[in-house]
């Protein structure tokens, strides 16, 4: 154990110890995350061709939180948001970890660093045995901490340094028998620590690409026929699936690797009443993000993936890129077959949430930015006492169809707002009377609008300073020059800026005279707004950007 475990261990700050928490025994918790499972992919859901008994069952003895946000638009910085309650931006965590120069070029580290606030290691040293079983996806790679340096007792994993699950890349069959290998794991670790309260994560690789069901999973789907305009689905979600290639063997595959999913979620549900567990159990089922793009890569068949009548997929900060499932059971405890469509509740409440159920006080020096909404999981319904805020740094597949806002966003009460770092560009969503972000209403509440910027902006001045965030203001997005990004050193600021800006005009100077023009700047850019930008940095008005003017700029008027 490395040495800044035991100086961290002193500041930990424990309400009760053992388990026992005011004479009864402290709850237990299992948190199921799946990987690119869509906001409407399930039965209960509204899905119209998935079978998910298993999922049905938990909306039916629980809670669905249906207004539930994870932290970020993909895996990695999800993930860090769930495990230390803060936001991943605080960590330098924009995206998800790659190889070490990829990371570089982003401006993120090579993983989570171990001293960061962690749930496990919390309720660990409040007597909790604590596991994480399948993907982890908080680095890996040469020097990467395991899970037992953030906090976890046993491990398996996939995507991180320690014990493996299992290897896929000797195995064609690996990712359609993996959640039955979590489930395994998670259910062993159950038997042996029955006697005491317990915290796993199980988390799934599905149904995140590549998708190979295996023939009897498939058997389940032969012959489906799928119709894009299914009026289960939404306007975005029908235009979406109606240029998918080959809709019916990709929504077969695809429901495929689902029902497999639940139904080892089924077999952990049945094992939990065998073993007398459930009704001292919590269980908190959720996805990383949204479903992904099937103009992605290898993603053709995970790529059809529902968010019902949310705009936007994976890595979009609308609707379908953030709002993933909540679901809560914990019997006797949390209300059954509740649906809470009213309280606002996020990825960075888990930590504060189920250290405020488990008797665990968090150090006064350890500030998260979630709140403890252990009394809405319970039955209340109120407001958020903060926003949820997003940030993303890099493009969106599918920009063209709508599903590129601007990068920072925020939920406050009814309302999201979409804003540029200089509080321009913004966009206006009620999204409780419109989910599907169809009409901007900025227009008819300015005031409103203007409030909200203000905070949206003081939030993200208070984030650690990035280079990638550097770089997306000077560039935009569509722009990747990894030589621009080591001249910077990883430095952040002005003198970083004008590093972007200078390599930037380099390469967007086509005719070479020292000048940009505004079609060079335009091209350059590829960004939407890029004549507003121009006219910014444009300081005489003349139709041509110097040198000074644009590199030597702080960013305009």
């Amino acid at each position: 154990m490395r040495g800044w475990l035991v100086v961290l261990s002193l500041f930990l700050v424990v309400e009760a110890s053992g388990a026992e928490l005011d004479g009864r025994r402290r709850p237990n918790f299992i948190f199921i995350l799946t990987d690119d499972q869509g906001w409407g992919d399930a039965g209960f859901a509204g899905h119209p061709y998935v079978r998910t008994p298993a999922l049905d069952r938990l909306k039916r003895e629980g809670t669905w939180l249906q207004q539930f946000y994870v932290a970020a638009t993909v895996c990695s910085p999800s993930r860090t948001a769930f495990m230390t309650g803060q936001y991943p931006a605080r960590h330098g965590v924009h995206g998800h970890f790659s190889t070490p120069e990829q990371n570089r070029e982003r401006a993120m580290p090579n993983w989570l660093n171990p001293a960061a606030p962690m749930l496990p290691r919390l309720l660990r040293g409040a007597g909790y045995a604590t596991a994480h079983f399948g993907k982890w996806h908080l680095g890996h790679g040469v020097g990467a901490p395991t899970p037992a340096e953030y906090g976890f007792d046993v491990s398996k994993v996939v995507n991180g340094s320690g014990p493996r699950l299992g290897e896929e890349s000797g195995d064609p069959s690996f990712r359609a028998k993996s959640t039955a290998l979590i489930m395994d794991e998670t259910i062993a670790f159950l038997r042996a620590n029955r006697e005491r309260p317990f915290f796993v994560n199980a988390w799934t690789l599905l149904p995140h690409a590549k998708l190979n069901p295996t023939a009897e999973q498939l058997s389940g789907y032969a012959g489906l026929q799928p119709r894009s305009d299914d009026p289960a689905f939404g306007g975005w979600m029908q235009k979406y699936l109606g240029q998918a290639k080959s809709l019916s063997d990709q929504m077969q595959v695809y429901c495929a690797s689902l029902s497999d999913l639940d139904e080892q979620v089924g077999r952990l549900l049945n094992v939990l009443d065998e073993l007398g567990l459930a009704e001292n159990t919590v269980i908190f089922y959720s996805s990383d993000n949204g479903p992904e793009d099937y103009r992605v890569g290898n993603a053709s068949n995970a790529g059809v993936g529902s968010t019902g009548v949310l705009r936007g997929r994976k890595r979009s900060m609308y609707e379908g890129g953030i709002r993933t499932f909540g679901l809560v059971r914990w019997p006797g405890h949390v209300p059954a077959g509740r649906v809470d469509g009213v309280s606002v509740t996020g990825g960075v409440d888990l930590l504060p949430t189920v250290c405020g159920l488990a008797g665990v006080q968090l150090p006064a020096e350890q500030a998260v930015d979630g709140e403890d909404v252990s009394d809405i999981w319970l039955g209340a319904e109120r407001e958020r006492r903060e926003p949820l805020y997003w940030e993303w740094l890099f493009n969106v597949q599918g920009a063209a169809d709508g599903y590129l806002p601007p990068p920072l966003a925020m939920r406050y009460g009814d309302w999201k707002l979409f804003a540029d770092h200089r509080g321009e560009r913004l966009q206006l969503f009620n999204v409780v009377a419109d989910p599907s972000e169809q009409r901007d209403v900025l227009a008819e509440q300015p005031v409103l609008a203007e409030h909200l910027r203000k905070r949206l902006l003081a939030w993200s001045s208070g984030l650690p300073a990035s280079g990638a965030r550097e770089k997306l203001m000077a560039e935009g997005l569509g722009v990747s020059d990894a030589a621009a990004a080591k001249k910077t050193d990883g430095r952040s600021g002005p003198k970083a800026t004008a590093v972007v800006r200078a390599a930037a005009m380099k390469r967007w100077d086509t005719d070479q005279d020292g000048q940009l023009t505004l079609d060079e700047y335009r091209t350059g850019l590829k960004q939407p707004d890029a004549e507003q930008r121009f006219q910014r940095f444009d300081a005489n008005g003349d139709g041509r950007l110097t040198r000074e003017e644009f590199v030597g700029s702080a960013g305009g008027k």
